[in-house]
């Protein structure tokens, strides 16, 4: 894997030259891996809404699933790591960045956070193996943006304890050997692992999604669900514990959509060359230079937010709003730049042979799972104001 490298293009900033060596190999080869086992499998996994199941074990046994947490065998590696990882498999596909983000910020590491001992020993190995898939429930159908309007209960009864009600838009639910599921109690709102196979479980699948196809989703619904005492993952306390989770996800959306929109951008820059129209390639107009040019530089601008976004992290010093303003920004120029780069490809832009209408399309639920656009101006705005806006 030496001799690999990450493509340098579009690096206008030459921001590969402040990566260490370590950093530089990881991205190539997860970005060799994703060119030889999984491109030629998304088109079709995405026709089917079906992910591509044949490549989990590969997740695992790269180290990809939990990468950047330590301990129980795992990689532990640093944040700008973990970013490119995210990059290289969304320049793929969001539902291939999805996948692995959930196993391994959703579920490895709350169960690394706020699990005993006994939990991370028994569950950590085998999620980052891939021998065991995970989920995370926490958004309800009434929920959204309000998850502290949960309506999902668990209550004490003797040595059980007893889960009751449902959640929605869950990444591999029908998929999974466990959930994570946040509920409340007397105590507050608290997390849970879920064996999937527990009288009461029903994961179903949501079918019809224009967007993210190639990931699949679920509705589940706990209907009198015991569990035992040791279910509970002690140190979690109250919904900061859940949204602490979920800032670990963003983190990795902020660098993950970057990569769907350097895709976008190399397409439409490969098809603006070879298109002739009025005898001159498409790439000479002035219209299309101009277009190009704010993509790249939205691109680039996003590149570096992501850069300092991982040195804050690796630092220890990374806030849950600076977490916001990046998946905010990142999102919204990745979604502007797939629309653009989709115009760009004309007619062809809406067949599949092309990716940039495929990203955009992911991008679209990118945009709007893990906090809204519009929710994560607000994180930012009450940061800059001091008065919550919600």
């Amino acid at each position: 894997m030496g001799s690999l490298q990450c493509h340098p293009f579009p690096d206008y900033m030459n921001v590969s030259a402040l990566l260490t060596e370590e950093q530089k190999m990881i991205c190539a080869s997860v970005r060799d891996f994703v060119s030889k086992d999984v491109q030629g499998l998304i088109r079709e996994a995405y026709q089917h809404e079906q992910f591509p199941m044949s490549i989990v074990p590969s997740l695992g046994s790269l180290g990809l699933l939990g990468a950047n947490l330590s301990g129980y065998g795992l990689p532990g590696m640093d944040a700008i790591s973990y970013g490119l990882v995210m990059k290289e498999l969304e320049r793929c596909d969001s539902g291939l960045r999805s996948f692995v983000s959930v196993q391994g910020s959703l579920v490895m590491y709350p169960i690394h956070a706020f699990g005993s001992e006994e939990q991370k020993k028994t569950y950590l190995p085998a999620l980052a193996s891939a021998e065991m898939i995970g989920c995370f429930g926490l958004t309800e159908s009434e929920g959204g943006s309000d998850p502290g309007a949960m309506k999902t209960r668990a209550e004490k009864r003797g040595k059980e304890w007893v889960l009751n009600g449902s959640k929605m838009w869950i990444t591999n639910g029908h998929l999974s050997k466990i959930a994570i599921v946040w509920a409340k109690t007397e105590e507050g709102i608290r997390g849970f692992i879920v064996p999937t196979d527990a009288k009461g479980f029903k994961a179903k699948k949501i079918k019809g999604k224009l967007s993210l196809r190639a990931s699949e989703t679920s509705e589940l619904y706990f209907d009198d669900v015991k569990l035992p005492e040791n279910a509970l993952l002690p140190q979690s306390q109250g919904l900061k514990s859940a949204l602490s989770c979920l800032t670990q996800a963003r983190y990795g959306i902020s660098w993950g959509v970057l990569g769907a929109a350097e895709a976008c951008f190399d397409e439409a820059v490969r098809f603006s060359k070879e298109r002739i129209l009025f005898g001159k390639p498409l790439a000479s107009k002035q219209l299309i230079q101009r277009k190009l040019a704010l993509i790249l530089s939205r691109i680039t601008q996003g590149q570096l937010l992501a850069l300092r976004l991982g040195q804050l992290k690796n630092e220890g010093k990374l806030h849950f709003a600076q977490v916001s303003m990046a998946k905010q920004n990142n999102c919204e120029l990745a979604l502007q730049a797939a629309r653009e780069c989709r115009d760009i490809l004309g007619g062809s832009g809406i067949l599949d042979e092309y990716s940039s209408m495929r990203h955009s399309n992911n991008l679209e639920t990118v945009i709007t799972y893990e906090g809204t656009n519009d929710v994560h101006l607000l994180i930012v705005g009450e940061q800059i104001t001091g008065i919550p806006a919600y």
